[in-house]
């Protein structure tokens, strides 16, 4: 088979995959739902299998899906890059960013994606903080930061986006962590059965700030201590005190003695990865930071 296509057909791909729906992507891309799905067919009729399973709640991706879309990815990230080396010959992206994201995403998204910059662009600089949504918004709005990575869903507020442009990240899903001699240890997956009465090491934020607790749909779960640090939590699973909710950004942390596990639990949604801006075009520097922050999002998701 040859897989002869347009790049166009991979991020229409790449969209589905990433926002979860026809409905979602086609808003993302500014199609409407129609293109999306010519466009998803017309790549389906190209690979000669089916990409997603349609169904009354929506789309699921097959593995085939899944699997191209890991080739689309790489295939679009080097057309990208291409072409910003072609602009960079003509005109070097230099000047300063400024950036904040919630302290997950600083624990392996945001370094790796300043690396890239490095790398990619040696003359722009980046100025990374990191703090909680309501400050990031504030800043964003009082035109302190440029770009603010913020996190929505599941035990999270419904944010005033008002002036703010938004645009959704893979962010992987939720799991639990726990010591590599638990019983659960040697699952992929497991139910919310299997974790009910479970010893939970729970987050506790500043001043009511959210933070990731036992797991969502848990009604009554046995929490034996709140803990402020994500270095905290790990250590206490690390010596075998009880287990934690932990998403896949986080997952960079675990030491070898924690392993971390799906959960099959259709009631729950897990958090989402928005990178917020005030609305208007992108300037080549930000948007230079924005690309290397989705790309690094794509390689976590993809973990």
């Amino acid at each position: 088979m040859d897989l002869d296509v347009h790049p166009q057909l991979f991020r229409a791909l790449r969209a589905v995959l990433d926002n979860g729906s026809f409905t979602a992507a086609s808003e993302y891309l500014g199609y409407t739902q129609s293109a999306l799905s010519k466009q998803i067919a017309a790549l389906e009729d190209a690979a000669g299998t089916q990409l997603f399973e349609r169904g009354p709640r929506g789309v699921r991706p097959t593995p085939a899906a899944l699997a191209l879309g890991r080739r689309a990815t790489a295939v679009l990230d080097q057309l990208e890059g291409a072409q910003r080396d072609l602009t960079d010959l003509v005109q070097p992206v230099s000047g300063r960013v400024r950036i904040d994201a919630f302290p997950t995403a600083a624990m392996d998204l945001i370094p790796h994606a300043i690396a890239d910059i490095a790398a990619k662009h040696p003359s722009l600089e980046v100025l990374f903080t990191e703090s909680s949504t309501p400050l990031q918004l504030r800043r964003l709005r009082a035109g302190r930061l440029d770009l603010a990575l913020i996190a929505g869903g599941d035990g999270l507020p419904d944010w005033d986006l008002t002036g703010i442009e938004t645009e959704p990240l893979p962010s992987g899903e939720l799991r639990v962590a726990v010591h590599r001699a638990h019983p659960l240890a040697h699952h992929d997956r497991v139910t919310v059965a299997d974790l009910v009465d479970q010893r939970w090491i729970a987050g506790r934020g500043r001043g009511g700030e959210p933070q990731f607790g036992a797991w969502p749909s848990i009604s009554d779960p046995h929490v034996v201590i709140e803990l402020e640090s994500w270095s905290a939590r790990i250590g206490f699973v690390a010596a075998g005190m009880g287990i934690t909710t932990i998403p896949a950004l986080a997952t960079a942390i675990v030491p070898s003695s924690v392993v971390t596990i799906a959960v099959n639990d259709p009631h729950t949604m897990g958090r989402s990865m928005l990178l917020a801006r005030i609305a208007g075009p992108l300037d080549s520097a930000t948007a230079s930071v924005r690309d290397a922050v989705l790309r690094q999002a794509r390689r976590i998701a993809a973990l």
